[in-house]
This record gives C-alpha cells, sequence and structure tokens, in this order.
C-alpha cells in the first residue's frame, strides 16, 4: 500500500493549476494507484493529484461502490440549477459545509492508459466530478460559496486543530520585550 500524506488548506500546492498529463507510463499508474490507496485509507470519496503534492490533473474517487479515476479530465456541467449539499475534503480534515453544485456533471477524460473515458453523475457522483476538477484548476470549495457561508467556513478553519491560520499566542513577561510572540 502507497498512502501518501495529504496537503492541508494552506500548502499552495493546492491552489497551482494542475498541469495536463502527457505520458501515459508507469509513473502515472503508479499516481492512479498512490491516489487510490491514500483515499480509501483517508477513507475519502475523491482525491487529486495535487492533494498529495503532484501538480497533475489527475483525479480518483469512490462514491456508491464506484472506483474509479480520471485524467486530463473536461467538465461539462448541466443547466439545471445548483443544489446546495454538505461538501467536505480530506484537505479540510473534519470540517464540511453546505456549498452549491450543479446537480449534474459529465467528464471527459482518459484512465491511466490513455483510453478515453465518460463520466457521468448526478447528486454525489456529480458534486464528486466538480470538487475534485476544482482541484485540478487551484480551486477550493470554499472558494464556492456564498461570502457569509465563506466566513463561517475560514473562522471554522482558523479555530480548527491542523490549521496553520492561527495567530500567535502574545503573552507579556518581564524578562521578555513587550508583546513578544511566544
Amino acid at each position: 500500500m502507497a498512502v501518501k500524506p495529504i496537503r492541508l488548506f494552506g500548502d499552495p500546492v493546492l491552489r497551482t493549476p494542475a498541469e495536463p498529463v502527457t505520458d501515459f507510463d508507469k509513473e502515472l499508474r503508479k499516481l492512479v494507484k498512490d491516489l487510490t490507496d491514500t483515499m480509501l485509507d483517508a477513507p475519502g470519496a475523491g482525491l487529486a493529484a495535487p492533494q498529495i503534492g503532484v501538480s497533475l490533473r489527475v483525479f480518483t474517487y469512490h462514491i456508491e461502490g464506484r472506483l474509479g479515476h480520471l485524467v486530463n479530465p473536461d467538465l461539462d456541467l448541466s443547466d439545471e440549477m445548483d443544489e446546495e449539499g454538505e461538501e467536505g475534503c480530506l484537505s479540510f480534515p473534519g470540517l464540511s459545509f453546505p456549498t452549491p453544485r450543479a446537480v449534474r456533471a459529465v467528464a471527459k477524460g482518459f484512465n491511466m492508459y490513455g483510453e478515453p473515458v465518460v463520466i457521468e453523475g448526478t447528486d454525489l457522483m456529480a458534486r464528486c466530478l466538480q470538487h475534485e476538477t476544482d482541484h485540478l484548476d487551484g480551486v477550493l470549495f470554499i472558494d464556492r460559496m456564498d461570502p457569509e457561508q465563506r466566513k463561517l467556513a475560514m473562522k471554522a478553519i482558523r479555530e480548527a486543530e491542523w490549521s496553520g491560520l492561527k495567530p500567535p499566542v502574545v503573552k507579556y513577561s518581564p524578562h521578555a520585550t513587550y508583546g513578544k510572540a511566544i
């Protein structure tokens, strides 16, 4: 099993658009296996390559018993109204927030051997396809929230045990420079 560390919110790789895959080789098959093992171990419904520090357009998914992956996805969203639903992310451990997404999505791309693949989904699968493709574009699910919900989400992120966004604790000590962070 090749479980990799998952990058957390604040890591620049999560905000960087991923590069298209050009070589459908042994390295790509290893990446897909590492992504799958890491996603299943977490456990998660999906995992994009940038979340393990690899800036390539690849993601895996495990939705309603369907396990798979997609390389170089091109997403087509339905014209149906957006549906707000609870959404989480392995890069935001333990947190989930209402996030609007299209009800239906079609993702076209390739498998790890370079063969064309089309994945159609509604509800949770559509949400996953959108969420993981966003990761490949450097977009996070908190970016899809309305301003008020995003403000609440950022507060929860700052308070999360894993967050590096906490301000330093400032204490006064008569033997230290006033206001020195310790």
